[in-house]
């Protein structure tokens, strides 16, 4: 079905071609109509399949540029906010609606002529938000469409009194959204107040991952840890590679220590300023840099076509966020691989997040890779080909890298 049988508006559809939007996505073609019925919703699939398109679409559809805030969407973090926000103006660019992104990190001065020149959609993290809302510089009194995106990270983030506190200074009359990859029961304490009768959409399992990304473990001694990310990027055919550490401290070792072996990196954590946010973002998704480095908050905080690699240097702590961090790539039904380096302390980690998503993750050596031996108990090698099996852009995991992808790892 294509985005004009979906009663979208002819002005929305022109932005939608203009983004170079072709086929709606499972979860935009069950949640727009829903959107556009005037009742809530919630609304849930994995990372990477569409959700700002499937509210953004059709709440523009439904709106009219009148300069008072209309529209009222809460994102779990800046980088989230400053998407959203983009996908808003890129949608609405043959309308007159107009859209301001609200978070911390950076100075009021822009925001508050923002706001004073009017705006029909604000898009904003909550902590800024209410420091707008504190100084009555914002008012809620005419928001008809409230939208939670991500409300699971909000809550994980500790955000709920801050939320409870935004939707109670909204008007009872409203249509109300909630989207989140999953739906943990710590939603129904936002659900029972905030929404009215809600339809309830899932699009995909939640536990699962894309059947796009190839993923793997590379068992490896501590100490070697490093040694092994240096080979599989010397090694791997890449677009542009996303690398996942537990901690900011380690995020910027990590990073150093790229940059002294020539890669151009960028570093994304809660700890940089905003600025320095912006431009790595920036930077990486224009292919200035080729690696990022990251904690999880950007796992879930960015959207940036291409990622061809995800690299979990660290063992994430949630089985969750495993699948948040390589939903990075494979995403929109492109190709991608996902490597998690494993030492034997991350035993325990491994086998929850296998349960968790229901499959067993192939372990591979890299060929020629000096390993030094274990003090703990070996981890079998078991991918289907053998101990020298490699990762194919395409193809799967095959003894000899085969399958005829576009690109393959390096031997």
């Amino acid at each position: 079905m294509p985005f004009k049988a979906l009663k979208l508006s002819d002005n929305v559809l022109r932005g939608v071609q203009a983004a170079g939007y072709t086929d709606p996505t499972p979860i935009q073609l069950r949640a727009i109509p829903a959107v556009l019925t005037g009742g809530d919703l919630i609304a849930s699939a994995q990372t990477g399949t569409g959700k700002t398109a499937a509210f953004a679409l059709p709440v523009l559809t439904r709106l009219g540029a009148h300069g008072r805030t209309r529209v009222l969407v809460l994102e779990p973090t800046r980088e989230l906010a400053a998407q959203v926000e983009t996908a808003f103006r890129d949608f609405a660019r043959f309308t007159d609606i107009r859209t301001v992104a609200i978070f911390g990190g950076v100075g009021y001065g822009n925001q508050r002529a923002e706001l004073k020149r009017g705006v029909d959609i604000i898009v904003a993290t909550p902590g800024r938000l209410m420091d707008y809302l504190k100084e009555r510089t914002i008012s809620l009194q005419d928001i008809n469409i409230l939208i939670l995106d991500e409300v699971d990270r909000m809550l994980d983030m500790g955000f709920l009194p801050v939320v409870k506190d935004i939707i109670a200074r909204c008007p009872r009359e409203r249509q109300t959204l909630f989207f989140s990859a999953t739906v943990p029961p710590e939603i129904a304490a936002v659900a029972s107040f905030a929404l009215r009768n809600p339809a309830k959409i899932e699009v995909g399992v939640a536990r699962s991952v894309t059947t796009s990304v190839n993923h793997a473990l590379y068992p490896v001694a501590a100490e070697q840890k490093f040694e092994l990310l240096e080979a599989l990027l010397a090694k791997t055919e890449f677009d542009s590679v996303l690398v996942f550490s537990r901690t900011k401290h380690g995020a910027d070792k990590i990073a150093r220590r790229l940059k002294a072996a020539n890669h151009s990196v960028a570093v994304l954590h809660a700890n940089r300023s905003q600025n320095q946010r912006i431009e790595a973002l920036a930077g990486f998704k224009s292919g200035k840099y080729e690696v990022m480095v990251a904690t999880d908050i950007a796992a879930r905080g960015i959207d940036v076509a291409g990622v061809s690699h995800v690299i979990n240097y660290d063992v994430p702590e949630k089985p969750e966020d495993y699948v948040h961090r390589i939903g990075r790539t494979g995403r929109a039904q492109a190709v991608g691989d996902a490597f998690t380096l494993v030492t034997p302390e991350n035993a325990g980690d491994i086998r929850d997040i296998q349960r968790f998503i229901g499959q067993k993750i192939p372990e591979l050596k890299l060929e020629g890779f000096d390993y030094r031996p274990f003090t703990a108990r070996p981890v079998p090698v078991s991918a289907p080909g053998g101990a020298h099996s490699k990762p194919s852009r395409q193809g799967g995991w095959n003894r000899f890298g085969g399958g005829g992808g576009r690109r393959r790892a390096r031997y």
